[in-house]
């Protein structure tokens, strides 16, 4: 099992030296990945209307690819996770490249964890389809995998076209790990299809997503990120889950074929 701590710029401030001291006190303590948030744009907390849910600029998030470049810089081991990445509102192509990047200079310390969003205030902003960031999402992961594994990539999908084209340089392995954030249905079949894993966040007491999500390591075999029986629903940080590849068990405890 590994250790993670976020990355609370909203609490502790968003200088250089106090960002660098929390990361380094975090790496001293044998934490292994920093976690942080992201949001573009925020909306003034003056003019919110009563009861309804939108981010504002009251709380500070750096960009996470250039917090963690600078966080980089001043760790030797600790990994980093975007807690989540808002990847529909972005440029597949170019989040590709700047996870490359990172993961080009620091080799195996990214994992990137993306989320479809759910402030439309932000897409409204970048400019982007809020009513189709979920399908949107999924084909952006496949066209950044393909990016990541093959020097020239031609893909034809619904929202993406790419002519015999790449990026370079490109990850060491060939991959990034990829984690889906989020708890609806769809989010888990994402995972189980094209992720590493998932993570959660605290959600309403009454919602019981877990044992639906349990549908897809019977359609999707290994890969499926399955959360432990005693995730926590309410006042606790998200969990990343994960499986290692392998031989599927039965009940008895013997290997499936």
């Amino acid at each position: 099992m590994q250790l993670g701590a976020s990355l609370p710029c909203g609490d502790i401030g968003t200088g250089a030296a106090v960002v660098r001291d929390y990361a380094q006190t975090m790496e001293g303590l044998g934490i292994d990945y920093l976690q942080a948030p992201d949001h573009v744009l925020g909306g003034n907390p003056a003019s919110v209307p009563a009861g309804k849910r939108v981010g504002t600029t009251e709380t500070a998030y750096h960009d996470p690819f250039v917090l963690f470049s600078f966080v980089a810089g001043c760790t030797q081991r600790i990994g980093f996770a975007p807690g989540v990445l808002i990847l529909a509102q972005r440029q597949a192509a170019l989040v590709a490249k700047q996870a490359a990047s990172l993961d080009a200079l620091v080799p195996g310390r990214l994992r990137l964890g993306v989320g479809a969003g759910w402030n439309e205030l932000e897409f409204q902003g970048l400019n982007e389809n809020f009513a189709n960031r979920g399908r949107r999402s999924e084909e952006q992961v496949q066209v950044m995998q393909a990016l990541w594994a093959q020097p020239h990539v031609t893909f034809k999908g619904k929202y993406h076209t790419l002519e015999d084209s790449g990026i370079n340089p490109r990850p060491p392995s060939g991959r990034v790990p990829i984690w889906f954030g989020g708890h609806a249905e769809a989010t888990y079949q994402r995972a189980a299809k094209y992720g590493t894993g998932s993570c959660r966040w605290p959600i309403p007491p009454m919602t019981r997503p877990w044992p639906r999500s349990r549908s897809c390591a019977a359609c999707c075999g290994p890969r499926a990120a399955i959360p432990p029986a005693s995730a926590s629903r309410s006042g606790s940080p998200p969990r990343w889950a994960t499986r290692t590849p392998g031989a599927r068990k039965s009940r008895s405890g013997k290997p499936r074929a």
